[in-house]
């Protein structure tokens, strides 16, 4: 039997319901990564080890990882590699990342915080014009001033340190060796770089993805990269390659030479980065225990909050495609995305009252301002516990090209990872064979609002906040059950909160708790994923109040539930988003 999780018949696929999450006075940016054609797919059951990612090559590569004696961090490491070779426009080398990681022998989480980093020079004018007015977002991205230093080699170095069992230079062979023989280009490749319209305007990302008429790479094509493999066999060598010497040289040299909007990061702001070893943010739900990442991320508390304010309104009570469910996630993900928008930031810089935050007291509280079968009129940020500042609500400025992935290996080692370089194809700028990321356009544009400071204003090495939400559940034994995240800038929170949803209370298996069509509450509408049965609950909704649109909603959610029967083995149940094209594979 089974403890916690009941495993239910399988034709759910695609037909429930998605549960809205946030509130925005504005509409955010078009999704950069738009879904393809959802294709079912059936949850993938293991009993030793699993690789739940966002492309086949690197669910493979981790998977052999595995099999050759690696830790879950070890396979960790392969996967990043290897996606960014595979999946450039979503992660890489060249951006950051956020890794949970449940040591199983020590019985442990760790939070380690691979964030870039703005250079030292810069200040909170960074994008703001001439006249002092914030810039438009999408002038910025392209180009050297949006880019920050990347975190994720040092951040995976240090963890590997820790918790590795083959040697770092194993780990990079199957990325080197897709880079020098080449991999297959999918569709989706294909799709992206065609949609792009910054690519062309950097030689070096013009001469890797389009061919010498002009035209996208096209599917089928065997791409290699020569020069990514190079570098990552320098770093495969020794990680401190990345931060110092030739391949940092580089980096500072085209931010501050970029053709578009050069920038200011310098070789000592490269080899002056840290990645931190942080507290994770915990909050009890029902039986459970959810497990993510605190500030300069907001997914640990914001899914923390929005499942906490869910768990006195009883959804597991409501039925998965009811008006009822909609209404009860939509109201209670507002309310933790007020609070969002006002409190967070880079605990380094700013004052963030994180237990305050996910106090209960003050979750009750946020709690009694929903009405069951009715929207609230306003869904404000609250005045938490131990606050010492009011900082000025602004409304999140990411997008939502991101990765992520879980891996549990044989010995309960267990990872949530989710990377990203920001924007589709980050800033566009490709040195030695990676793109650069943008993630400096994850800060606030505005430094204060009516006199007021924003607390993820621009400042030199400040983290830029994010919605990254790795997430790792436990159950009252103390074991973790569950490792899930998804890409989809501040609509992670959402994407991930929901599956949880449908995991926890609705008993679903992870494929179909995935599946569950998307959803999102801005400018006083609900947007629907386009498609979904959801709209068969159109007059109810309206009822309550809401208008409704439809629009596309891409996740890229990966994850894994683990089973313990009373004999103490156990069975893992992995699934991957079924709007693009990862898989789960396990032993």
């Amino acid at each position: 039997m089974t403890a916690r999780f009941v495993l239910p018949r399988l034709p759910l696929i695609g037909v429930l319901l998605l549960l809205p999450f946030a509130a925005f006075a504005e509409a955010p940016r078009p999704i950069a990564e738009p879904s393809e054609a959802i294709v079912a797919k059936p949850p993938v059951l293991a009993k030793t080890q699993m690789v739940a990612s966002a492309n086949p090559y690197a669910t493979d590569a981790g998977l052999d990882i595995l099999r050759r004696g690696g830790s879950a961090v070890d396979a960790a490491v392969t996967v990043q590699l290897v996606l960014t070779l595979v999946e450039p426009q979503s992660s890489g080398i060249g951006g950051g990342a956020f890794l949970l990681y449940w040591d199983d022998q020590a019985k442990q989480l760790l939070a380690y915080d691979g964030r870039e980093t703005a250079p030292s020079a810069v200040d909170q004018t960074l994008f703001l014009d001439a006249e002092g007015k914030p810039r438009p977002k999408g002038e910025a991205i392209p180009g050297g001033q949006s880019a920050g230093v990347p975190g994720v080699i040092r951040m995976l170095a240090m963890a590997h340190k820790t918790h590795g069992k083959l040697p770092w230079a194993e780990l990079f062979k199957p990325a080197i060796k897709l880079a020098r023989d080449g991999f297959v280009v999918s569709p989706r490749f294909t799709y992206l770089v065609s949609t792009d319209k910054h690519l062309k305007k950097f030689p070096a990302s013009a001469a890797y993805f389009f061919d010498a008429r002009g035209e996208p790479v096209q599917p089928g094509t065997l791409l290699k990269n020569p020069a990514l493999a190079d570098t990552l066999e320098a770093v495969a060598a020794d990680p401190e390659a990345f931060y110092t010497g030739p391949i940092a040289a580089d980096i500072a040299a085209a931010v501050q030479n970029a053709p578009v909007n050069p920038g200011k990061l310098t070789e000592a702001d490269i080899a002056a980065y840290e990645p931190k070893l942080r507290e994770p943010v915990c909050l009890p739900y029902r039986v459970w225990k959810i497990c993510g990442m605190g500030p300069p991320s907001s997914g640990g508390i914001a899914v923390g909050q929005t499942l906490g304010i869910l768990e006195g309104l009883d959804i597991g009570a409501t039925k998965p495609a009811s008006a009822e469910a909609v209404n009860l996630f939509a109201e209670a993900a507002r309310l933790a995305y007020a609070d969002r928008a006002t409190w967070l930031g880079d605990t380094d810089f700013v004052d963030v009252p994180v237990a305050g935050l996910i106090d209960p007291g003050y979750i009750a509280s946020r709690r009694a301002l929903i009405t069951p079968g009715s929207v609230m009129q306003d869904a404000p940020a609250g005045m938490p516990p131990g606050a010492t500042q009011a900082y000025r609500t602004v409304e999140p400025s990411e997008v939502p090209a991101t990765t992520h992935f879980s891996i549990v290996d044989r010995w309960g080692g267990t990872v949530a990872m989710t990377a990203s370089i920001e924007d589709a194809f980050g800033d566009r700028m490709m040195v030695r064979g990676f793109l650069l990321n943008n993630e400096l356009t994850d800060f606030s544009f505005a430094p204060e609002d009516d006199g007021r400071p924003v607390a993820n204003r621009v400042q030199g090495g400040k983290r830029p906040l994010s919605s990254m939400s790795p997430t790792i559940v436990f159950d009252a034994q103390g074991r973790p059950v569950a490792t899930v995240g998804s890409p989809g800038g501040p609509l992670i929170i959402g994407f991930v909160a929901k599956t949880l949803v449908g995991v926890l209370e609705w008993k679903l298996n992870i494929q179909d708790a995935i599946a569950l069509p998307n959803l999102v509450y801005f400018g006083g509408k609900l947007i629907m994923e386009r498609g979904s049965i959801l709209w068969r609950q159109k007059d109810a909704l309206v009822a309550m109040g809401y208008t409704l649109q439809e629009g596309s909603l891409a996740s890229g959610l990966h994850g894994i539930l683990i089973h313990y029967d009373d004999k103490g083995g156990r069975t893992l149940e992995g699934g991957a988003d079924p709007r693009r094209e990862g898989i789960a594979a396990g032993d």
